[in-house]
């Protein structure tokens, strides 16, 4: 079943729902949608008091540990964290309080994958691939699609494609995959992309990028027959969305598990 997915994004400490695109190491032409008066903590009480498992916790640069680690602290082991995890510290976010740990640029240094960086982290985690989530986040590149790291600014040579995702499924327990180009448009979900990763991923994968409403979620379960989740940011009405409201997308998990235990 599709279900959907939480976030916390972080930028300069800050909880903010950000046009993907735009983010570059120099703020001048970030484009920002949103901006909580609330810290990362209050959002991790609201998604532990209505269960919703499996969400992100996102550093989008530098400045965003503190915030991260009261997130952690609110809803200990309920929550992933992301952005700048390598092998040195995944561990230390783990203890920190993360169920799992998502990694993506130290794999790919100068664009290149190094299954060398993967082992690593993996031995940091005590060969424990179920604390481990990938992030696959990508672009549009011709007819398919590449991994795009540091702020999804750089294209890497790695693709998204059947042998890739084989290669790596062992050493993760989900994937996590924003399409950058359409992430804080509200303008639509990527649906090839969602369709093809239902087709070439056996493990938990969920999708992030263009998620307006309860129809895209709907959409998303047709087309990966629900084997893809969705994460909805900045259409959502706890960050100034219009889209759709939280309730309405507690209320979407809680008739699919309850179909599921029927």
């Amino acid at each position: 079943m599709t279900r959907f997915r939480p976030c916390i994004d972080l930028h300069a400490g800050s909880v903010k729902q950000i046009v993907g695109g735009t983010l570059t190491t120099n703020d001048a032409g970030l484009k920002t949608n949103y901006t909580s008066e609330h810290p990362a903590a209050y959002y991790a009480d609201l998604y532990e008091k209505h269960q919703l498992r499996g969400g992100h916790v996102i550093m989008l640069g530098p400045g965003n540990d503190a915030a991260a680690r009261e997130a952690l602290a609110a809803w200990p082991h309920g929550m992933q964290v992301g952005g700048g995890i390598k092998d040195g510290n995944a561990k230390d976010w783990i203890d920190a309080g993360a169920e799992r740990v998502i990694i993506t640029s130290f794999l790919f240094p100068s664009g290149t994958f190094s299954l060398e960086r993967l082992q690593s982290v993996l031995k940091n985690l005590g060969d424990d691939s179920s604390k481990l989530v990938i992030d696959l986040s990508c672009r549009r590149v011709g007819d398919g699609w590449r991994v795009a790291m540091d702020k999804w600014q750089t294209i890497t040579d790695f693709e998204i494609n059947s042998e890739n995702i084989k290669l790596l499924e062992p050493y993760c327990s989900e994937f996590l995959i924003h399409a950058a180009d359409a992430e804080g448009l509200q303008a639509g979900i990527d649906e090839k992309l969602v369709s093809y990763l239902s087709e070439i991923c056996s493990i938990p994968v969920t999708y992030a990028g263009g998620g307006r409403n309860l129809q895209d979620l709907e959409l998303v379960e047709r087309l990966s027959n629900g084997k893809v989740d969705l994460t909805i940011g900045s259409a959502l009405d706890i960050f100034g969305g219009k889209g759709v409201t939280f309730a309405q997308c507690c209320e979407w998990n809680a008739k699919r598990e309850q179909a599921q235990k029927n």
